[in-house]
Formats: structure tokens, sequence, C-alpha cells
């Protein structure tokens, strides 16, 4: 974590000066620092899940216990990493250009008394309102006294973690606006040891070890803040919270977020929209969705979050600076690397979702027909993994300039085109097969694509995105390097197809070699038609 902040270094000049831009090499290392810290925390997310799927299954508890944890991360995406972080990062660059450290400090202590006030008086809410927001995402669960009471229980425990996260999330973006990536990337990993032991060690001590579960997710809120605020005092940013609604900056934040609350979660509120649907789909479906989510999230978590993270500030700087071309040129750096990693992962989870889901999650409660409905459901997903990726490194390309509009107007469409689709593909996928969650995860996957063209399409005709002129001849490279990725995949598992029948050793074993197998075709590939890694450290 070679980013940490070091006590003993003077972290207070306020001189813009020394605030340049990161450079593309260095952007090259934080998205890798970032990244490997978010793999961290994503395998630790896999081994969580998997734990989950031994002690709760894919039924009525499970079930319950995702629709609740999704309510207060549905909203933690609007308050943390999505509309307020979009429109906090852009302001504090701006007071960090132009007023220095003491500037931002006092804009972090009047945003602090802000936001703290507004998730306070929402958590206030949830807490007195579970039933009514139980009721609101989990309907289809109304008619089943015992599985609703359990979930609005559910919701009422974890709807204070909506304020930990969020703070967190704010902490976290004060320190990545300082380049200082590797706490904020870290902290997710304590949500996942938190839930790992709260089902292991303290399921037995409940009647239901979903409550386990709840109580460990608002544990891990309460630890998760409190590492934070270490780093934040060694660089002199440590939040006094102050209620001000007048000041500038405050109204500057609140005038950005009121699109953005919108514009930035549509992913989130097409896949919650999914959610909703499921629970009218019978016992399973939200599982069978979540489990299919989860193998998705690890690559998105893993390098789209990560690029979007890294990216964000740099953005506002050059955007401040008004550096159009070196603004050009970091968005294109960007997408190069969203298609060197998005395009393999998707052909990758599409063709291996069977072993993939068979390894990891076929034991314990999990029958064998979960595993088979989660595997259609993973591979409708995995259809939209590269829009998802998109949509991570173009909205910063918009907010950076402080434009939430488009990305609002561009939303709009996408959450209609996937509400417009949905009743044309689940309702004969109900009928015919009875297989109505892949319709919500197909539909959203492509509703996915269109809000990434309308993106793309709005950056160019801005004209503050024009991309290289290698791209023809990189589509082509990157194509070569994906079939033999794709052929080698295809030939193994031609002769591997036990994979419900073999003990979890030989699973593990076999999913380990195909992997490594598909890694080394695509990366001799990649070297086979001229693609280096010096080639993501300089703009051509």
């Amino acid at each position: 974590m070679s980013d940490l902040p070091d006590p003993s270094e003077n972290k207070t000049s306020s001189n813009p000066a020394s605030e340049t831009p990161a450079k593309p090499k260095s952007l090259l290392r934080s998205s890798l620092l970032t990244g490997s810290m978010t793999m961290t925390s994503r395998v630790l997310g896999l081994v969580r899940d998997i734990v989950l799927a031994s002690v709760l299954g894919a039924g009525g508890a499970m079930d319950a216990f995702v629709i609740a944890q999704k309510i207060p991360n549905f909203f933690r995406r609007l308050f943390a990493e999505g509309a307020f972080s979009q429109a906090f990062i852009p302001v504090l660059a701006e007071y960090k250009e132009k007023g220095g450290r003491d500037a931002v400090k006092e804009l972090a202590d009047k945003v602090a008394g802000c936001l703290g006030s507004i998730l306070l008086l929402f958590t206030l809410l949830g807490l007195v309102g579970a039933g009514g927001f139980a009721y609101v995402f989990g309907s289809g669960y109304a008619d089943d006294p015992e599985k609703f009471s359990l979930l609005v229980d559910l919701v009422r425990i974890m709807f204070p973690f909506l304020m930990l996260i969020s703070l967190t999330g704010f902490a976290g973006a004060i320190l990545n606006s300082y380049d200082r990536f590797a706490v904020p990337a870290v902290t997710p990993i304590f949500l996942n040891i938190f839930m790992i032991a709260g089902a292991l060690l303290f399921a037995d001590f409940f009647p239901n070890p979903a409550y386990a579960l709840a109580w460990s997710v608002v544990v891990a809120g309460v630890f998760s803040l409190l590492f934070q605020l270490p780093f934040l005092r060694q660089i002199h940013l440590l939040p006094t919270p102050k209620l001000d609604w007048s000041h500038p900056g405050v109204k500057r934040i609140l005038v950005l977020m009121a699109p953005a609350l919108f514009g930035v979660s549509v992913s989130q509120l097409n896949i919650m929209l999914d959610s909703v649907i499921a629970t009218k789909l019978g016992d399973g479906a939200a599982s069978w969705l979540f489990y299919s989510d989860r193998l998705v999230e690890l690559p998105l978590g893993v390098f789209g979050v990560a690029i979007a993270t890294v990216i964000m500030p740099g953005l506002s700087r050059l955007s401040t600076a008004q550096s159009t071309q070196k603004f050009s040129d970091m968005l294109d750096w960007a997408i190069r690397f969203v298609v060197l990693i998005a395009v393999p992962a998707t052909l990758a989870l599409i063709i291996l979702a069977e072993p993939i889901l068979f390894t990891l999650f076929y034991h314990g409660e999990m029958k064998h027909e979960d595993i088979l409905m989660s595997t259609y459901s993973l591979k409708a997903y995995a259809l939209g993994l590269f829009a998802f990726m998109l949509i991570k490194v173009l909205v910063p390309g918009f907010f950076a300039r402080q434009d939430m509009k488009t990305p609002v107007r561009t939303g709009i469409i996408a959450i209609f085109a996937n509400i417009l689709m949905k009743p044309l593909v689940v309702i004969p996928l109900v009928m015919l097969w009875g297989m109505g969650h892949v319709g919500l995860a197909f539909t959203t996957a492509m509703a996915a694509y269109v809000n990434a063209y309308l993106l793309y399409r709005g950056l160019r005709k801005a004209e503050v995105y024009n991309p290289a002129s290698n791209w023809p001849t990189l589509w082509l490279r990157y194509g070569a390097a994906n079939l033999a990725m794709v052929a080698v995949l295809f030939g193994l598992l031609h002769f591997w197809t036990q994979w419900a029948e073999w003990h979890l050793l030989e699973r593990v074993i076999h999913l380990a070699v195909v992997c490594a197998a598909g890694f080394l075709a695509y990366v001799l590939g990649l070297f086979a038609v001229g693609i280096r890694l010096r080639d993501f450290r300089a703009h051509h």
C-alpha cells in the first residue's frame, strides 16, 4: 500500500501548483493498486457468498436477506458511491485547486454536518418505516406472513448501515481526491470478514441465521467508518461536522446532486427493479439473481470501479485546468482498459457459467436446480458486463465537468427501455419455461448498452472525447486474442462435463486449470498481436 499517508510527512501545503494531474503511468499504477485491494475484497466477498449459499441456500430466508440488504445498499449508491461522490469530488477538486487545504477542510466540515444530518434523519425514517420499505421492495412476499415478518426485521436491523457506509464513502472520496486510493479500496474487506464470521460463528445464537448476518453487516459498517478516520487525520482533513446549508460549496454539491441522484444509479435502479419483480416469481428467484449478480460484480468491482475511482479526480483537475486534449486522452486510456478486461471477462463468464457456479456454490443448502437456474441468469447478466464497465468510466467524463443533466437524460431513456423490454421478454419466459428471472437479467443487460451508447455519443457530441486513431486496429487485435481464449475454453469443456458429479476438490482443480489455460491463451494472444503493457502507460 504505497499510497498510504506517512504521518511524518507534512501534508499541509496548500500550493495549487503542487496538485498536478496524474500521469498515465501513475494512473495505471493507481488502478492496479486499487484493483488489487478491491480484488482482495471481492475474493473475500466470494468466500462470503459461498458461506451464504451453504448456510442459507436459495430459499425463503436467503430471499428475505437479499432483499433486505439491497434496500440500504440501494440508497447507499445514491448517498455514497453514487450521486454524492460524483457531485462532491469535482467541487472538492475546484476548492483544492483554487483555495488549498484550508478551503478543503472548511468544505469537508460543512459537508459532513449537512450529509450527516440527512443520513441521520433518513436512517430514523428507515427504522420507523421498515415495514413500508419492506413492502415497496418485497411486495411479492406480503402473502407469506412468516417470510415478510423476517424481511421487516432484517430491514430494521440493517438500515443504519446506510448512514455508516455513506459516511465511510464520504471519507473515502476525500482520500481518493488526495490520491490515497488504497485505504478506501481496502475498507470493503471488513464487511466480508464480519459477514463470514457472523455466518460461521454466531448463526447458532439466533432463531434464523439471517439475523446473525444482518447484525454482522451493521458491526462492519461501524468498523469501516472508524478505520478511515485516522488516515483523514494524517492528511489534516478529519472533518469537524458543522451544519451550514448556506456554504457555497454545499449549495453547489446539492445542485449537482439533484439530477445525479437519478443519473448515476441507473444500473442499480434496473437491478433493484429486477429484485422487486423477482419477489413475485416465487421462492428462489431473488437468490438466483443474487448469486448471478455477485459473479458479474467481481470483474466490474475489481476493474470497472477501480478505473472510475482513479480517473475521477484526474478528470476533475483536468477539467478545472481546461486541458481538453489530456481530458480526452485520459478517457481514451480508461476505455481501452475496459475493452482489455471486459470483453474476455464477458466471454469467460458466459462459457464457464455452469462450472463456476457448481464449483463455488454446490454444497450445503444449495440444490442442483438452484445452480442451473443461477447459470441461466448469470449468462444473461454477463452479456451486459461490457456495458456496465463502460458506464462506470463514461459517467465521470460528464460529472468531472459538472454536467449532471446528460447522464440523467441517458439514464431515464435506459430505464424506460428496460421497463418496456421486461414484459416482452419476461412474460414469454415465465409462460414457456418458468424462468422469468432470466428475462430480468437479460433486459437489464440490454438497457445498460442503451445507456452506454448514449453516454458515449454525448461525450463525442460535446467534443470532450475524441477516440485515438488506432481503435480499428485495436479491435482486431483484441478480437484475435479473445478468439484464442474462447477456443481453449471450449476445447477443455468439451472433455470435462462432470461438474455436478465431481467432489469439491475435483471441481476446484479442473476450474483452476480451465481458467489458467484461458488466461494464458488470452495473454499470449495479446502478445502475439503486439499488445504490450507499455501501451497502457502512455498515450499514442
